[in-house]
């Protein structure tokens, strides 16, 4: 099974390129014909040359662990008879230089907040189901990053 994302940068018409002064917007265009602008991240070169609203690749990458972590979450809370309502995530990707001295997303850690229709698992069974959604995720399984699940005290997600 192969998955296609297509990147596309054109320097724009009278832009100067190896002054380092371009623009680093860009597209990212996917088979469903879905467009999403990207950048890089504003941490990384800063404005006017990032566009720090579009996606970077950064927070592409945490967004896609978690929502991998996400989306095995819901399959086997479904087939264990859990009804969730809403599922919210603010995951965070930790920039450091890993053990060779190169910058890497070197931690991951996925804060789910969890609101169940009806019953709901208790603490433990609920962390089972997020380690096995970790185990399962086939992101996660494809990265050496640390990624962690912080499970909440408490869970309010609001109406």
């Amino acid at each position: 099974m192969t998955h296609v994302a297509t990147i596309e940068w054109k320097r724009p018409v009278g832009e100067n390129f190896t002054d380092q002064r371009y623009s680093r917007a860009h597209v990212w265009l996917f088979d469903g014909g879905l467009e999403v602008p990207a950048s890089s991240s504003p941490h990384v070169v800063s404005a006017p040359f990032s566009i720090p609203e579009n996606v970077d690749p950064e927070e592409a990458f945490v967004a896609s662990l978690s929502s991998c972590h996400m989306l095995f979450y819901l399959s086997i809370a479904a087939k264990r008879g859990f009804v969730i309502d809403v599922y919210r995530d603010k995951a965070e990707g930790t920039l450091n230089k890993d053990a060779s001295g190169r910058l890497a997303i070197t931690h991951v850690a996925l804060n789910p907040r969890v609101r169940y229709a009806g019953v709901s698992p208790d603490r433990a069974a609920e962390a089972a189901m997020h380690h096995e959604s970790h185990e399962l995720c086939f992101i996660a399984n494809s990265v050496k990053t640390v990624v962690e699940t912080r499970l909440p005290q408490s869970v309010d997600l609001g109406t």
